[in-house]
């Protein structure tokens, strides 16, 4: 038993050290691997000095002239002519005009609304017979006092002035004249109530609301309907006020500033409406400080017209390009290539150049320059990752002496 127990333990430790040896063997292979891997690898050697490339660089000129900017708003259409019809008189509605209907047409003095008018003929005639009443009694009285003067005149005597008036009846002459006057009133305000019992587009109008029906019982003041103008058209547009002194206001024989007018939301692409400024309203809007114009368009529902011209909804929001007053003697640049500070990158002798320019007006699309830049000045549109007065820029055009385009920075050539 303990030979055997003996010869177990033998065999382990014979193992053990094996397994040892082995593991000692793999990481001596391993370290000399890595040895020859270290001491083999290439290593970098510096070709050349530091150099810098010139920057590959498009340019633009600007355009010296006289020019008209556009100034770009935004407003909102409003009705230049505007009433709420109201009833005069005391009726039922007995008719309404077929074209007195919401979002209807009418002409001027077309028939809108007729209320019974029974009450008022009767009215009209029983004024009419006043009237003649009392024309009647003045006839009888001028007949009298006829036989008053007749009278005096028979009695031969000097009398006072107030006697004698009395004795012509002059007061009642006076009273029965005066009589036939208020009579003629009443059957004037007879006819005019009479009248008041047809009511008539007072315009070339575009009906809005209608607010009664056949068999409305209405009264003084009651609202009947709601109707616009058709001829024109407002378009109430803000404007910063700094931009005011380049709008033209009508003035005599002075047109005002054109504009044209687009809602790309609603619009088919490409159509325009044409207007005018028309006035300045004297006072800023509440909220955002701005100046307020009214634009006028004629013919905004295009009635009169055979081009397909969209209509102009009343409440519609719309876009505003207004030709502003003429800019003299400056140079036209795309407003893209004005950089920070109102400056512009200039190339000069293959140099940047970083110029401050004077800028008159600048819209949508342009700056005007007034000084600073000459129509012959190259200006850089090219974005520049490094900006620097001086830098070296070169066109696509020049032999350049980098290597390739580069983005302006200093670059370093390795080689193995």
């Amino acid at each position: 038993m303990s030979n055997e127990t003996h010869a177990v333990r033998d065999d382990d430790r014979s193992g053990l050290v094996k397994t040892i040896f082995i593991c000692v063997v793999l990481v001596l292979v391993g370290a000399g691997f890595l040895f020859v891997i270290f001491n083999t690898e290439p290593t970098a050697r510096r070709d050349g000095a530091v150099r810098q490339s010139a920057s590959l660089v498009d340019v633009t000129q600007g355009e010296f002239g006289s020019f008209r900017p556009t100034i770009e708003a935004m407003g909102t259409v409003r009705p230049a002519r505007e009433i709420s019809l109201g009833a005069r008189v005391d009726g039922e509605v007995a008719e309404l005009g077929q074209g007195f209907v919401p979002g209807g047409f009418v002409d001027a003095g077309e028939l809108l609304i007729r209320l019974d008018e029974a009450d008022y003929r009767i009215a009209l005639e029983q004024r009419r017979s006043a009237l003649e009443q009392a024309q009647s009694q003045l006839a009888i009285e001028r007949g009298e006092q006829q036989v008053a003067r007749s009278d005096l005149a028979s009695i031969d005597r000097e009398l006072p002035p107030e006697r004698r008036a009395l004795v012509l009846r002059e007061p009642q002459l006076r009273s029965a004249r005066a009589q036939v006057e208020s009579a003629r009133a009443d059957v004037a305000q007879a006819q005019v109530d009479l009248d008041r019992t047809t009511i008539e587009a007072p315009f070339d109008a575009h009906v809005l609301t209608r607010a009664v029906n056949l068999g409305s019982q209405v009264s003084p003041g009651t609202a009947l309907g709601r109707l616009v103008g058709l001829d024109t058209y407002w378009v109430e547009a803000t404007v910063p006020v700094g931009q005011l002194q380049w709008l033209t206001v009508p003035d005599g024989d002075q047109p005002g500033s054109s504009a044209t007018l687009r809602n790309r939301n609603a619009w088919p692409a490409g159509a325009t409406r044409r207007g005018e400024v028309l006035r300045l309203i004297g006072e800023l809007e509440g909220s955002t400080r701005l100046a307020r114009i009214l634009v006028a368009v004629d013919d905004p529902l295009a009635r009169n017209t055979d081009e397909d011209l969209p209509w102009l909804m009343l409440g519609e929001y719309v876009e505003c390009r207004i030709e502003g007053r003429e800019i003299a003697d400056v140079v036209r640049l795309d407003r893209d290539y004005v950089r920070e500070d109102d400056t512009v990158w200039l190339m000069v002798d293959g140099r940047l150049v970083i110029r401050p320019v004077s800028i008159v007006f600048q819209d949508e699309s342009w700056a005007y320059i007034d000084e600073g830049l000459s129509a012959d000045d190259r200006v850089v549109t090219t974005r520049l990752a490094t900006v620097q007065e001086g830098l070296r820029l070169r066109l696509d055009s020049d032999d350049g002496d980098g290597d390739g385009e580069s983005d302006g920075q200093s670059v370093e050539d390795a080689g193995a």
